[in-house]
């Protein structure tokens, strides 16, 4: 049987892209599935949208973080997007960190990634890498979603939004699910409204 690729797409500051990208790396324990994870990026997405002022802050906010990961992607290769957005996201989504320079800071230092890859935070050098990334996940699902989005199995979609991350067998089972609904040709979509927030535990 040959193996699957989960790739995930991730904004840093989504905390639902955060618990989809916990449940990724556990189905990677108990399935044969490589996960890959793309930046793409909710400052992007949002740019031209109506939304509150509150929520157009944190995306200004947002920014800087993705720009610094596609940076890094791009200078030191695909492989460290994962380990670079788990520190990030550690800091940002269990940890609370609210300060996003304080978490990438830190995050490079742990990863051992060169601290001038912060000066791309402030710069648009590589707003084009981020922004083909970005629209290769809207291509796939269309431009009325956000984080996360996944592909298995040649199908792309929102989701899965799930809280908290299932771990162990729980995972593989969700991943199952997932894959069966992914090769089943025509479907679309399964959808219920949250009524609760992420949970990080």
């Amino acid at each position: 049987m040959s193996r699957e690729t989960l790739d995930l797409w991730f904004d840093t500051a989504c905390p639902w892209a955060w618990m989809t990208s916990r449940w990724g790396l556990e189905v990677a324990k108990v399935r044969d599935v490589d996960v890959k994870f793309h930046p793409m990026s909710l400052n992007f997405l949002n740019r031209d949208k109506d939304i509150s002022e509150d929520y157009r802050a944190l995306m200004n906010r947002a920014l800087a973080p993705m720009r610094i990961v596609t940076a890094a992607i791009a200078e030191h290769g695909e492989e460290i997007a994962e380990p670079l957005y788990t520190a990030i996201g550690t800091r940002i989504h269990p940890g609370g960190e609210k300060d996003f320079d304080k978490a990438v800071t830190e995050a490079l230092a742990e990863v051992g990634l060169p601290a001038d890859l912060k000066k791309y935070g402030e710069t648009d050098d590589y707003d084009a890498q981020l922004q083909a990334s970005h629209d290769e996940a809207l291509s796939l699902v269309g431009d009325d979603v956000g984080t996360p989005i996944c592909r298995v199995a040649g199908t792309a979609f929102f989701g899965p939004v799930v809280t908290p991350a299932p771990k162990g067998e729980d995972a593989g089972r969700l991943f199952d699910g997932v894959l069966a609904v992914a090769s089943t040709p025509g479907f679309f979509e399964l959808k219920r409204t949250r009524d609760q927030g992420p949970n990080f535990d």
